[in-house]
């Protein structure tokens, strides 16, 4: 596949959306039924702290994936907006010839099945640079796709592995997820929100593994609708900490820490991240990413979260914050006004802009169009080989995580033995 970036396409006033949100709501809405969403449900007024989250229920989901999905927002409209992206991206992630939903519908897919060492001469991704949990052996037969290379502008071969999700066909390589999945008004928008969840994973991955948490972000009244959210917890009884973590494209990555004071429940002990060239949009996905992380511990409808809950009910809210202590102490301080902005005008200055701060961290950030001809949403799949993924599966560990939580140690114990054990590392 060729990708053909327009330049043309700028963002609303002041946002960083091409459309408005009621355009695109009257675009999406009507496709529910063609991506199997049976329902959509305001479950705001479960959690005391009324940031609006949206759940979307789709029964026709894949055997191995989940079949509820959340949308949050501001309002409810950005929160309904997200739920139905969220259940575009899903359907769409599935295998178009085993997805329910597809059948007897146009679809594009083009699947190559050959060993890496065959291929390798055809720009084939060396699978190692994924972070296999086991070795992969030689010539092994994969199933590969096309996809478009940003940073050399050339098309290459990718394994559907890496691709589609849940994935239950051919040889599968390590489990797979929905990091970099992503949608949009244009394919360009969706390209830049799908770049950035992977760089926010590949942050929250060193972050978790080194403990290195980075910086906390102050906000003021001026901040606008950002404090607006985190004053929603507070008031609500809930400790709010933002830190800006460290990330090797110096992109916002912005990661919001909850901890409910009042009920002391050990289950609302959560968090939500966010990744963004505007690093006010950072700390707003991570709040509103935390409020529905909240209720959806609240609501439980959800088979990732159940499965989460019984082990936090067992452990206790003492021992849960104790294990995770790294996020609550108290670090440097940065105020949102003072990161620096890289966000621009358009969509494609965007992508620019993070491919620039991509070359020499990655060789390659990889695009494959999800899309089909039968729904005008464009989806994508976007993938950076080297990038770190132990947020989302823990047997996938890189060298770079690795590397920074033995840094992060040295650290620890050098400030400890001169300051004799009195104070926490100030984080660069």
């Amino acid at each position: 596949m060729q990708l053909k970036i327009n330049h043309a396409i700028k963002y609303q006033p002041d946002t960083q959306r091409v459309l408005d949100y009621e355009t695109t709501l009257s675009n999406v809405e009507n496709i529910l039924p063609d991506i199997g969403v049976a329902e959509l449900t305001d479950i705001t007024d479960l959690d005391r702290v009324g940031i609006p989250v949206v759940a979307a229920t789709r029964p026709s989901a894949g055997y191995g994936a989940i079949k509820i999905y959340s949308g949050k927002g501001a309002t409810p409209i950005h929160a309904r907006i997200s739920a139905i992206m969220e259940s575009v991206e899903r359907c769409f992630a599935e295998i178009p010839e085993a997805n329910t939903d597809f059948k007897g519908k146009p679809i594009n897919t083009d699947i190559i099945t050959d060993s890496y060492e065959n291929l390798r001469r055809e720009n084939a991704i060396d699978p190692e640079t994924l972070f296999l949990p086991e070795p992969l052996p030689e010539n092994t037969r994969l199933e590969w796709m096309q996809g478009w290379d940003l940073i050399s502008e050339s098309e290459v071969l990718v394994p559907s592995n890496a691709v589609y999700h849940p994935y239950a066909r051919g040889i599968s390589i390590f489990r797979s997820n929905t990091n970099g999945l992503a949608s949009g008004n244009t394919i360009e928008e969706a390209i830049v929100h799908g770049l950035l969840e992977v760089i926010e994973r590949d942050a929250l991955s060193v972050t978790e593994y080194s403990r290195n948490t980075g910086r906390e972000v102050l906000l003021h009244e001026d901040d606008g609708v950002v404090y607006d959210l985190k004053k929603r917890f507070e008031e609500a009884g809930i400790s709010v900490k933002l830190w800006l973590l460290p990330s090797i494209t110096e992109i916002s990555v912005v990661v919001a820490v909850l901890d409910d004071v009042k009920t002391r429940d050990p289950t609302m002990l959560v968090m939500g991240a966010g990744a963004h060239l505007k690093p006010a949009h950072a700390v707003y996905r991570a709040l509103t990413e935390a409020a529905q992380f909240r209720l959806s511990q609240i609501s439980g409808a959800r088979d990732d979260v159940q499965k989460r809950t019984g082990f936090v009910h067992e452990a206790g809210y003492e021992r849960m914050k104790q294990v995770n202590r790294f996020w609550y102490v108290d670090g440097e301080t940065i105020e949102l006004a003072k990161i620096p902005d890289l966000s621009s005008n358009t969509p494609a200055k965007d992508i620019e802009a993070i491919i620039e701060r991509l070359r020499g961290a990655a060789l390659h950030a990889i695009v494959v169009d999800l899309s089909q001809p039968w729904i005008d949403v464009p989806v994508v799949r976007t993938i950076i080989p080297t990038f770190e993924l132990y947020r989302v599966d823990r047997e996938r560990l890189g060298s770079r995580a690795r590397e920074a939580r033995k840094e992060h140690k040295q650290g620890m114990m050098r400030v400890k033995r001169d300051t004799g054990g009195r104070r926490r590392l100030k984080l660069p």
